[in-house]
């Protein structure tokens, strides 16, 4: 769990970066309606999670350099024991002082009062632009209507995209963010394990995908992503969740699963047999997928260029499908060529964090970045082989992911997710167990 007095380092840390004559204005995720009158489960925005540490709907943080009856501001639901009994409890503007460490407190029907006057004698307005179309105009319609009253002599000239600023604030993870991250694979990795335990022929993708949500919600940890449970033909399917069909009983089953730990995620992705033994034409794939993460995985080091990853485990992949007799040539003319992407279309993983595909830039000035400590990537190469005239019939219908997340240290990368079996061999002994 992230203490609150680490909430108010970012928000500080925001403010000196934004500068004086400078307005931060960020908003909560809103509750969507479902359906009737039910909503989808509340999940909130990870920005001002980030900023917070607040899990309510309907609330706005205003941040204002220099303002000398306190910086940090929350909008935010009154108490109202009425709604509460229906809703649940609130935080109320008090809480918001008390638990959240910010300084002034408002009602959030009191925003359009407000925040105009705000805005008074800033130059520049930081907002995250785009996230929620409809804010965006309220935030406009608040500065637009200043600058008419003033003839443009008071309120913000300028906008600026918050993104930039805050999203690279959240790349590198702080030592309570590890953590909960590594509380969340810990999790995600009993959970697949928990799959790997229960699968065998004669079930339903939907039973697996029963055996993880169990283990989840078991040890309080959400979903942190719509889990795709792909038997067989469906692996090639790369962001399948129907998740409803029979299992193969002689094919594989690939799973790319994951929970959140107070909001900050973890994937996994794992393929194996659903009767419990690959057979030799799935083990020469598995092991060529399986080799090339780890060579993708010893490039996640501090000082390598966050491309040097996916390039390592391309190379793998381009030597094993040569070897197998699906690509011909060179290595270096199939990678030149591209051919390799008939049966490899992905990148091998992406920033980990709030989001599963967390923030932040993968180039800086058109090169790709150099990885630092504390910044957290999965490392995901895969193989996905279809039923062609072309392709052998032993191997046809194979599709193999294999995906760990990886933290860069200032040594060797930590995997925060290997307590779940990769090996060809473990996995069997495991599903035999």
């Amino acid at each position: 769990m992230i203490r609150p007095d680490e909430f108010t380092r970012r928000r500080a840390r925001l403010l000196s970066e934004t500068g004086p004559g400078s307005i931060v204005v960020v908003a909560s995720a809103r509750e969507v309606l479902r359906n009737g009158d039910s909503c989808y489960p509340f999940r909130q925005d990870s920005d001002f999670w980030y900023l917070t540490g607040f899990d309510e709907p309907e609330a706005v943080l205003v941040l204002v350099p220099g303002r000398e009856s306190g910086e940090q501001i929350l909008f935010l639901r009154e108490s109202d024991p009425e709604r509460e009994r229906w809703d649940g409890p609130r935080l109320g503007l008090a809480g918001a002082i008390e638990q959240l460490g910010m300084e002034d407190a408002f009602p959030v029907h009191d925003l359009d009062d407000i925040l105009p006057g705000l805005m008074e004698g800033c130059e520049r307005l930081y907002h995250l632009v785009g996230k929620d179309p409809a804010f965006d105009q309220r935030v406009l319609g608040w500065r637009n209507r200043l600058r008419a009253r003033s003839k443009g002599q008071k309120g913000p000239g300028e906008i600026v995209s918050l993104e930039h600023l805050l999203h690279e604030q959240r790349l590198i993870k702080s030592s309570e963010e590890v953590r909960c991250m590594r509380r969340a694979a810990g999790v995600a990795a009993q959970a697949m394990t928990r799959a790997m335990r229960t699968c065998r022929p004669g079930m339903n993708e939907g039973e697996i995908q029963a055996e993880l949500i169990h283990e989840y919600q078991r040890q309080g940890c959400p979903p942190s992503y719509l889990p795709i449970v792909a038997g067989g033909a469906n692996a090639l399917i790369l962001h399948y969740i129907a998740n409803n069909q029979p299992l193969p009983d002689e094919g594989l089953l690939l799973i790319d699963a994951g929970c959140e730990y107070h909001n900050y995620a973890a994937d996994i992705s794992r393929t194996f047999p659903v009767a419990g033994r690959f057979s030799p034409a799935q083990r020469d794939v598995y092991e060529i997928v399986l080799a090339s993460q780890h060579a993708a995985i010893d490039e996640v080091r501090s000082g390598r260029p966050f491309q040097a990853y996916h390039e390592a485990a391309v190379r793998v992949l381009v030597q094993g499908l040569i070897d197998l007799k699906l690509l011909a040539g060179s290595v270096d003319d199939n990678i030149e060529q591209e051919r390799f992407r008939r049966f490899y279309m992905h990148k091998t993983g992406h920033w980990l964090g709030l989001d599963v595909h967390d923030v932040g830039d993968y180039r800086i000035e058109g090169q790709s970045r150099l990885l630092e400590r504390n910044m957290v990537v999965t490392v995901e190469p895969g193989l996905y082989i279809g039923a062609d005239d072309d392709i052998p019939e032993a191997l046809r219908n194979i599709g193999i992911r294999v995906e760990d997340d990886i933290r860069v240290t200032q040594g060797d990368p930590e995997n925060l997710t290997r307590a779940v079996p990769s090996a060809a061999d473990a996995i069997e002994e495991l599903m035999r167990g």
